[in-house]
């Protein structure tokens, strides 16, 4: 493992970057945990697809013309170039949470509620037509979309962290779902960005670092203050372990308030990661 997190490797088990993270050799049940990680990251139905369904997608994209989800020109990628340069084009946005500032100076929504991670980074603004690009993933189950994300995503990221000073994490993790979510939508989307993130950046990952103890429902009628008491408590480490020193990235699909994230975030940090992350597909304005 790279940065200030590296630690011994422990006869030669380290993974390849953009693996998933092992557990200690010495640790009981490693590979009965490890074996039941796509429960949490898939619903049954979903598993069931396995590798057929995703090689049959990477085929379908290649051989045959598709509809731009934004505005439905006919090409071959699930995104044209002209709505990929608009959706990309640069914004000025807070290095914290990755709020487009405007004429501001200075982050309001960080001056009136401070963050529990340390670094965004967003495509852009969760709204028209590119709000498509989530909706879709998440409700029309069009899992392209989640590699062209994360596609795009690793081409900006790593002059984000030049930016703001720091080396590329440790570990990459996706926000978890609750197993109710997970169940009626079959996976979890964060994970799905965050796979291929991880491998295209060459970082390791960990499917279920983070679990989510109970279903916190939907917040968008509440407001931060809300938000935040209602996601106390509800996430937690899979299990008992340290991750001292470590710098660790969060993968969602949204950021909204930030409240979702800033919760997780000071989950991994009361168990001793020393920075974190946030990387997010779109943020709301």
């Amino acid at each position: 493992m790279q940065g200030h997190g590296q630690t011994r490797q422990q006869e030669n088990q380290e993974p390849a970057r953009g693996q998933a993270l092992p557990l200690a050799p010495d640790e009981p049940g490693r590979h009965a945990r490890w074996a039941a990680a796509g429960r949490q990251v898939y619903a049954r139905a979903a598993r069931a697809a396995g590798a057929a369904g995703r090689a049959l997608s990477r085929a379908r994209e290649q051989l045959l013309p598709s509809a731009c989800v934004l505005c439905g020109t006919v090409q071959r990628h699930v995104v044209c170039t002209p709505c990929a340069a608009d959706l990309l084009r640069p914004v000025r946005r807070c290095t914290v949470c990755a709020l487009a500032l405007g004429r501001h100076r200075h982050c309001p929504a960080c001056a009136a509620s401070p963050r529990a991670f340390d670094h965004a980074h967003t495509l852009g603004d969760y709204a028209a037509p590119q709000d498509q690009l989530v909706l879709a993933l998440k409700f029309g189950h069009a899992l392209p979309l989640a590699a062209w994300l994360a596609a795009r995503l690793a081409e900006g990221l790593p002059g984000a962290w030049a930016v703001a000073r720091h080396a590329a994490p440790d570990l990459i993790a996706p926000v978890p779902l609750s197993p109710q979510r997970l169940a009626a939508r079959g996976f979890n989307q964060a994970w799905e960005i965050a796979r291929p993130l991880a491998r295209r950046l060459g970082l390791h990952t960990d499917p279920v670092l983070l679990q989510r103890q109970r279903d916190t429902g939907s917040q968008r009628a509440l407001d931060l203050a809300a938000r935040q008491v209602n996601l106390q408590g509800a996430f937690a480490l899979t299990r008992a372990m340290r991750l001292d020193g470590l710098h660790v990235a969060l993968v969602d699909d949204v950021m909204t308030s930030g409240a979702t994230l800033h919760e997780a975030a000071a989950v991994l940090k009361a168990r001793g990661a020393s920075r974190v992350s946030v990387i997010v597909a779109l943020r709301t304005p």
